[in-house]
């Protein structure tokens, strides 16, 4: 590895080995992806990882490239102590809105490791429900730590692979480019096709009146 990786990657670790200084064994980095677009699920990703963990490129995934984002994904599948992304649905978010529709995956990602963590570090999210276990949210914690950075990627894979399978079924939106992002380009072919079963109602109305 280059010195200047692992210098940067030391730095996104900083965060983490305070809480292992304390005698913490496992910690649990939490991120979504996919609350701001027009159509899909949101993501989020809990995972787990070693504490000597340190894969080369693990960064916010947003400023990741998307075929990096895709190896990176499997060494982090491979090397975590646990890991586990839960799926909100469209329908589920226009019921009860992005913000607890992002809470609920929280939730639901946590009860699906299968190791409980000492404290949870997520990205920015307050007033939710850990299953017992403290958490502190991190502003812009993708960038500053390297659990969550590792969710983030997890979080931003599985919800891009979605919307591509989406745009083979529905190929006159484009999703396969803007992964369900408001577009000037899907906004036009929402206008000109309506909407589709994917997309968002609550986050379309003044698009489709």
């Amino acid at each position: 590895m280059k010195e200047k990786e692992e210098l940067r990657l030391n730095e996104l670790k900083k965060m983490e080995q305070g809480y292992f200084d304390q005698g913490m064994e496992y910690l649990c980095g939490i991120d979504e992806a996919g609350r701001g677009p027009l159509a899909g699920p949101v993501a989020v990703a809990a995972v787990i990882m070693p504490k000597d963990s340190k894969i080369e490129g693990v960064n916010d995934s947003k400023k990741v490239s998307e075929k990096k984002r895709e190896l990176l994904y499997d060494q982090i599948i491979a090397e975590a102590i646990s890991y586990s992304i839960a799926l909100i649905d469209e329908k589920e978010i226009d019921r009860i809105n992005i913000l607890n529709a992002t809470k609920v995956g929280v939730t639901t990602a946590i009860q699906g490791l299968s190791v409980k963590s000492d404290r949870i570090l997520v990205d920015a999210l307050t007033g939710i429900d850990t299953c017992g276990v403290p958490y502190d949210s991190i502003i812009k914690g993708d960038a500053k730590c390297y659990s969550i950075a590792a969710a983030s990627i997890l979080a931003k894979v599985t919800r891009d692979r979605i919307m591509r399978q989406m745009d083979e079924r529905y190929p006159v939106y484009g999703f396969e480019k803007h992964k369900g992002y408001g577009t000037a380009a899907h906004i036009q072919a929402i206008r000109e096709h309506g909407l589709c079963p994917i997309h968002r109602r609550s986050f379309t109305k003044n698009i489709v009146r």
